[in-house]
């Protein structure tokens, strides 16, 4: 192990004892105080419930390993985290075995094939809440096939045995708490729309109080259909009419042959050296592993790194965040429709000519940063760590909070809103601010340009270092970067770098965003000085990570939402 990596780990085992911020963070930053921690000798889960954590903990117990709590926990999470947990959405895995051997599957979702480039448009080619709300914003989900599949490929125990924990649990219910109490009512007027999201998460046309049991029978009775059929019970027979039902009660285009022609696909991970250690991310149909490898590729050529919650790191950060989205929006899409170039974009000679156009003491000005090559929110996370060493890191999604907030009529699911991820009007903004280009462009069959960045840090010897995602939007590139480089670049334990204050730039709109009262107003007044546009938000992203430590592992969830882990 490295000298730094032995540094991390000493910073591990302090890590759930009350210390002082670390510097550069403001004293009115308070998310450092509360630490989510989970110690594990043998194996640990961490995801945006507690519930699907203790779920994952009891298959792996059991005998189970990464992939089988995974699934366990994917299930889990559609019965227990409805705004983003789901079968209606899509997602991608990363699975690293023990052996070392990296696998990464995408069962992203898709647009149907009735859909065209102008959909969203009104008569005057401005886009509509069209791709947000309602069934037309919906593609055809991936997650039941993906979960299915991964299991198929890598699962030891009978699948019966993964899925039944969520069947319980929509049948016999479970407990709110008052994360999702108040996550229900904050979508109260978008879900009150649809008489199947109503009854289901409205009774009494009320979000259910902490502490009520939450009972989704249709939701069980889909879930059996899967552990009785796999994929086929949802893509196909009963579950399949209710989808194409309730398209047609509300203008929705997903059809028989949509379902029935839907695959997943196995891919080639993202492989980056950074700093001597080994990075796995997600590649295409995800942006997310090529454009957050930008960004480190281009960080990596300063050393050693301004201290961090200065201006000048934060400036640094936020140049290099603007020219890796900018080619991102330019260049990427679903590699069955476009090529994405992504080996030159993670060419270690490509970030050099990118850091050059980098002026240290000055922020770039609107349309001084363009696309580099030349020919060329709601979401959620989960990670796990088997006793074995086998590891997996899934982002799942359904977009926007509870998707498109219609729940399928009779079979208990809400369906995502997958679409607004394509460019409804390519120059144009997206719910997420960003601009995309043509090879975004709407298209039958075409998978939506994810920011999904499940990822993986083994170190120079080897081993398994760090597990984590985070859902966010286009903000979990720029989350997960900070959490792999808190830890490695400024040495912080993994609870303190999952806690510190983030910052986001995508290039367009030209402005940078950090978290309100995170950091001092000396470095913000610095950061205007130097010409960026300092935009101070409220907090985001839900990180859900895992780090290796001298005795077994530690599972980290965000301290900013109503994740927990579980292990043993």
């Amino acid at each position: 192990m490295r000298r730094t990596h032995i540094a991390i780990a000493l910073l591990v085992l302090l890590a759930g004892c009350a210390g002082p911020q670390p510097s550069g963070i403001a004293d009115s930053w308070t998310y450092g105080d509360h630490p989510r921690i989970t110690d594990a000798v043998n194996a640990v889960v961490v995801s945006g419930s507690p519930i699907a954590s203790d779920v994952g903990r009891d298959i792996l117990e059991a005998g189970g390993n990464a992939i089988d709590a995974a699934v366990a926990v994917g299930f889990a999470l559609a019965v227990v985290h409805p705004e983003a947990g789901n079968i209606g959405g899509g997602g991608f895995l990363m699975y690293r075995q023990a052996d070392g051997t990296v696998y990464s599957l995408d069962y992203r979702e898709e647009a149907p094939s009735g859909a065209s480039r102008d959909m969203y448009l009104d008569p005057y080619g401005n886009p509509t809440e069209l791709s947000l709300t309602g069934a037309l914003a919906a593609g055809v989900p991936g997650s039941p096939a993906g979960l299915v599949e991964m299991h198929r490929r890598f699962g030891r125990l009978p699948f019966a045995d993964v899925i039944n924990p969520a069947i319980e649990l929509a049948n016999q219910g479970y407990l709110v708490d008052s994360f999702r109490y108040r996550s229900i009512g904050g979508n109260m007027e978008r879900l009150y729309l649809f008489p199947a999201s109503r009854a289901q998460f409205l009774p009494n046309n009320y979000p259910p109080l902490p502490g009520t049991i939450l009972v989704q029978r249709d939701l069980g009775q889909t879930l059996e259909a899967i552990r009785d059929k796999g994929a086929a019970g949802f893509y196909t027979g009963r579950v399949a009419d209710l989808i194409v039902a309730e398209m047609e009660r509300g203008g929705g285009l997903i059809s028989h042959a949509d379902l029935a022609a839907y695959r997943t696909y196995w891919r080639d991970p993202i492989i980056l050296p950074y700093r001597g250690d080994t990075i796995y991310s997600m590649p295409p149909a995800s942006s997310g592993g090529t454009t957050m490898g930008l960004i480190l590729n281009i960080m990596e050529g300063y050393a050693p790194l301004p201290p961090f919650g200065s201006a000048e790191l934060m400036h640094l950060e936020a140049e290099a965040m603007s020219r890796a989205f900018m080619d991102r929006n330019a260049y990427m899409g679903d590699p069955g429709f476009v090529h994405n170039p992504v080996d030159q974009m993670l060419a270690k000679s490509y970030a050099a000519e990118r850091r050059t156009t980098i002026d240290p003491k000055h922020a770039s000005k609107a349309g001084e940063v363009l696309p580099g090559l030349k020919d060329g929110p709601s979401t959620t996370h989960y990670s796990v760590v088997d006793a074995e060493g086998n590891a997996v890191s899934i982002t799942t999604t359904l977009n926007n909070s509870y998707g498109s907030a219609v729940t399928v009529t009779g079979a208990g699911f809400l369906l995502n809103d997958e679409m607004d991820d394509l460019a409804s009007a390519p120059g144009r903004p997206n719910m997420y601010g960003l601009i995309q280009g043509d090879s975004n462009a709407i298209q039958p069959g075409k998978r939506p340009l994810s920011a999904m960045t499940p990822s993986f840090v083994v170190d120079q010897d080897g081993q398994l270092l760090l597990v984590v995602g985070t859902p966010g939007g286009p903000r979990i590139i720029t989350m997960v970067y900070h959490v792999i480089s808190n830890v490695l670049d400024h040495q912080m334990s993994l609870a303190d770098a999952v806690a510190a204050p983030r910052t986001h730039h995508q290039g367009l709109p030209n402005t940078l965003r950090v978290e309100r009262g995170g950091f001092t107003p000396g470095a913000i007044a610095r950061l205007e000085k130097m010409g960026h546009t300092v935009d101070e938000g409220g907090t985001t992203g839900d990180v859900e990570a895992i780090i290796r430590t001298p005795t077994g592992w530690q599972g980290v969830s965000d301290p900013r939402y109503g994740g927990a882990g579980s292990g043993y």
